[in-house]
């Protein structure tokens, strides 16, 4: 029941704003003056009328604006650049007018089906910034670990070569840096009760450690974003899907390519542990490969029985628990 929307393409310095309905456009600063500018530049043209915001999520260009809206209690619908993309159909011209024209066009037109978006809380916000930067520190420290290897096995006195003592040093240094990042994510977990529990109650779960299990938090919302696992296993394109049409196309089921690369990542390095670990996933993984599966299908079915299991104990509020044990 909205009488405008408007569309808006971030960048880094600057939001280009067109108001659908009325056919206006403008260009704002991406800060806080431009933001008030905005909202009193939509009103002008909306007449009195009920207005809502659409613009695609590109990190932390959109994330102040996002901000803002919220602490205004603005409806706004923070959408996926590639659902705009692919509802716009053939596009052969690229500019930052022509893209907020677009995106006001898909919040028009998709109006009824779009819900309006929400920010995470600060905890969960400060949580993934210190993961990525976790993550972008243990792949530059892998690069190093890499080098020194080499250089190791083309000199013939490593120990006493300058640069494999700096290298030894900037490794030392950022493996610090990792234990520091570490620490300081415990804490925040510890300072949110609702965050703690779920933390403790996922690391019951054999093959989740830290990493996984505060990147679910972070991308389930705390289990508040998706409502059943399965929702989730797509999210992660871990969840298989038929493609198949009349009689002459019929592949077998397979996870789409479209999904959380970095999730997916993770729940395989997750499910060969667990593999290993747990007994009932293992003798699990075993008879799907004695059913004839593939390898990558089999731990494929190990990384949704994983996902079901957090999602579970999440949902029941007590610790998993590994029911060989008690078997007689």
């Amino acid at each position: 029941n909205y009488d405008e929307v408007v569309g808006i393409d971030v960048s880094k310095k600057s939001i280009d704003a067109y108001c659908y309905q009325s056919q206006c456009y403008k260009v704002f600063s991406n800060e806080l003056a431009g933001y008030k500018s905005l909202i009193n530049w939509a009103k002008k043209h909306a007449k009195g009328g009920s207005v809502f915001y659409c613009f695609e999520n590109t990190g932390y260009y959109s994330l102040k604006l996002a901000l803002y809206l919220t602490s205004q209690k603005i409806v706004y619908v923070e959408e996926s650049p590639l659902k705009i993309k692919r509802s716009s159909g053939i596009v052969k011209e690229k500019t930052d007018r022509l893209d907020a024209e677009l995106i006001a066009r898909y919040g028009w037109l998709y109006r009824e089906e779009l819900e309006p978006s929400t920010v995470k809380s600060n905890l969960q916000l400060e949580l993934g910034r210190l993961l990525a930067l976790r993550d972008q520190i243990v792949r530059n420290n892998a690069g190093l670990k890499g080098t020194l290897k080499e250089m190791k096995a083309l000199l013939s006195s490593p120990t006493t070569d300058l640069g494999c003592i700096s290298l030894k040093r900037s490794i030392d240094y950022l493996s610090k840096q990792v234990a520091s990042i570490e620490t300081r994510i415990l804490e925040l977990i510890s300072q949110d009760e609702s965050m703690s529990k779920n933390y403790k109650l996922l690391c019951s779960l054999k093959g989740i450690g830290l990493v996984l299990a505060c990147q679910l938090i972070y991308h389930t919302g705390n289990f508040t974003r998706f409502d059943n696992w399965r929702s989730f296993s797509s999210y992660c394109g871990t969840a298989p899907y038929e493609y198949r049409s009349g009689t002459s196309i019929h592949r077998r089921k397979q996870c789409h390519y479209l999904g959380d690369r970095k999730m997916k990542s993770l729940l395989s390095m997750a499910s060969i542990s667990a593999i290993q670990h747990d007994s009932e996933l293992r003798l699990y993984y075993k008879r799907k490969i004695a059913e004839g599966k593939e390898t990558m299908i089999a731990v494929n079915n190990v990384r949704n029985k994983l996902i079901s299991r957090a999602f579970a104990v999440v949902k029941r509020g007590t610790p998993y628990v590994v029911l060989d044990q008690y078997a007689a």
